[in-house]
């Protein structure tokens, strides 16, 4: 589940990313604690989706604040790779033990 919600977290920043010069589009984000607080009790992740209130608003309506939104995909991409990672070193732990190695 944590695996493709840092997926879905990349779609949608890029996507702010790919709309920032796009008059009156909002930026938006997903809080991937609450996303994942609410995968684990079987709700909606859905509903941490937020929009992102800007430091700064843009005169269009735009809310993309192309650092922020790149900053927030880089680190997500590093935490998405750590967690793809760790599931590789888990399966690799299961294949061996079924294995008898």
């Amino acid at each position: 589940m944590a695996l493709s919600l840092r997926s879905a977290r990349l779609t949608m920043l890029a996507s702010n990313i790919a709309n920032a010069a796009t008059p009156n589009y909002k930026a938006r984000d997903i809080d991937f604690e609450s996303a994942l607080g609410l995968a684990a009790s079987g709700n909606d992740p859905a509903s941490a989706l937020r929009y992102r209130v800007p430091v700064q608003p843009s005169l269009d309506g735009n809310t993309v604040e192309l650092s922020t939104e790149q900053t927030a995909f880089a680190e997500n991409a590093v935490q998405y790779r750590t967690t793809l990672a760790f599931l590789e070193g888990r399966i690799a732990t299961v294949t061996r033990a079924l294995k008898g190695e």
